[in-house]
């Protein structure tokens, strides 16, 4: 029904048709109560026709006990009635007008007029003249007889008034009925297609995914209702499928951490042998400095030491170690980490803190200030020898805007901090912001990164229950975000760098 059309929910239109057949069933019984109270008013008409036509038959009456016995009261008798006839001629000459009997109404007040003057002229006679009262009698009597005609006339107009209002309220009491009836059918069969039909097509859909079907679900109505359990469905699909994409990520990087810590076993000892066994010749033997046999175990030297940090950091990543959370002043963490890394910033690079000193976070200290580190370190490189890099801290509060995610862990919806880490420098390619997480994904060149940096601080962030993101700025530079569990207030004086 195109009425639906003008309520955007089920609820609507459910509302919409119960009004349409309440409405319906309130505007019938209206008019069945009406065409009762007219049909009343037909019945009490009736009564006062019947009324005539017994006043008719009594001034008959009346009429033969005069002309029988001569008296005068059967005469004043038959004046009365017809008294009262003129009387309920007058008193309903509206309500007679209904019985569209007009004709007959006026025979019978013209008979009735007839009528007076011969029976007054028949008393008259009587008194006066008894002879003539049988002349005067059939005239008498011919009158009587029309007056009775015309009052049954007026009586078959009624009676057929009230049979045709009778047979005209009971075809329209069965259309209404029918009507009634048909719309409740066609409302039965509007709301089945806008109610039923979808909830089947969500309960196909649904079958499909339970066997296997992937891809979200079509949409079978524009109903309020249906869009919210679709768009509900829809969203568990695709959390669902996030979290498989986690746990199969989460299995491989086991199964890769597994694989990592063995390789890594391995090269340690043949590392040291060859470590050693450089050493000895170096100090035993002793070549000539300068001559190429030494510059060649220098290089086996710092090549040995080199890889032997490789797998110092395998073993670190595949490592597990307690994690322990505790209140930390946020600010003295940083401070504290940068001056672990003061001989490696160059000369002409500036770092700037905007942290607030009450900020206090709940974290493990070493984890956080192995993420600080790997971020401060990625944005020095990114910033260059003359560049920027600012590290800032603000609050999160509950149902604000999360910062861009790139698929990753979802951040949190409960107070937390943010802590930036921005550099200046060229940006993060878009093309690659969606990987930079990736264990073992780096764009260094061979040799200058194994790509773990990142991932380590995704883990450490993840681990914290929070989140990180990647985003380049509008002007220059990347920015990264860890959203970690607020603490309680620090009451650590602020420091100005």
């Amino acid at each position: 029904m195109k009425l639906f059309g003008l309520h955007p929910s089920l609820r609507g239109k459910i509302a919409f048709a119960y009004a349409a057949i309440a409405s319906l069933t309130l505007a019938i019984s209206l008019f069945a109560y009406e065409e009762l109270r007219l049909l009343e008013d037909k019945i009490l008409l009736g009564e006062r026709v019947s009324e005539l036509f017994d006043t008719a038959l009594e001034i008959r009456r009346f009429e033969r006990n005069f002309f029988l016995y001569r008296q005068d009261a059967d005469y004043r008798e038959n004046v009365d009635y017809s008294n009262k006839m003129l009387r309920l001629l007058d008193s309903n000459a509206k309500d007679f007008i209904t019985l569209r009997a007009g004709q007959s109404l006026a025979e019978l007040r013209g008979e009735l007029t007839r009528y007076r003057q011969a029976i007054d002229a028949c008393f008259v006679a009587n008194r006066e003249q008894p002879g003539r009262l049988r002349q005067l009698e059939p005239q008498v009597r011919g009158a009587g007889q029309n007056i009775v005609a015309a009052s049954e006339a007026v009586v078959t107009a009624e009676r057929q008034l009230v049979k045709s209002s009778l047979s005209s309220f009971r075809m329209i009491l069965f259309f209404s009925v029918a009507g009634v009836a048909l719309l409740t059918i066609a409302v039965g069969q509007a709301l089945s297609r806008r109610v039923v039909q979808p909830l089947k097509q969500i309960e196909d859909n649904l079958n499909a995914v339970a066997r296997g079907k992937r891809g979200a679900l079509a949409m079978p109505g524009e109903d309020r209702e249906i869009v919210s359990i679709v768009t509900a469905f829809n969203q568990m699909l695709k959390e669902r499928e996030e979290r498989q994409r986690h746990l199969l990520r989460s299995e491989k990087l086991a199964a890769m951490g597994t694989m990592v810590a063995g390789v890594a076993h391995e090269l340690n000892n043949p590392l040291s042998n060859i470590w050693s066994s450089c050493q000895i010749l170096l100090e035993d033997r002793a070549p000539i400095i300068g001559s190429p046999q030494r510059d060649m175990l220098r290089q086996i030297d710092e090549q040995s030491v080199r890889a032997r940090n490789i797998v110092r950091s395998l073993l670190d990543f595949t490592a597990e170690r307690p994690f322990r959370a505790e209140m930390l002043p946020l600010e003295a963490l940083v401070r504290q980490t940068l001056r672990f890394i003061k001989d490696d910033i160059p000369h002409g690079l500036e770092i700037t803190l905007d942290i607030p000193a009450n900020f206090v976070v709940q974290a493990d200290p070493q984890r956080l200030q192995q993420a600080l580190l790997n971020l401060t370190r990625n944005a020095m490189q990114a910033a260059g020898e003359n560049g920027r890099v600012m590290i800032a801290a603000s609050r999160h509060a509950v149902g604000a805007t999360a910062p861009a995610d790139p698929g990753l862990a979802p951040c949190r919806e409960t107070a937390a901090v943010d802590i930036r880490v921005s550099d200046d420098g060229p940006g993060i390619p878009p093309q690659i912001l969606p990987r930079i997480f990736d264990p073992f994904f780096t764009t260094k060149e061979v040799g200058k990164g194994m790509g773990l940096g990142l991932f380590i601080v995704y883990q450490i962030v993840e681990e914290h229950g929070g989140c990180i993101s990647a985003a380049n700025e509008n002007g220059r530079g990347a920015t990264f975000v860890m959203r970690l569990p607020q603490g309680g207030e620090s009451t650590y004086a602020h420091e100005k760098t």
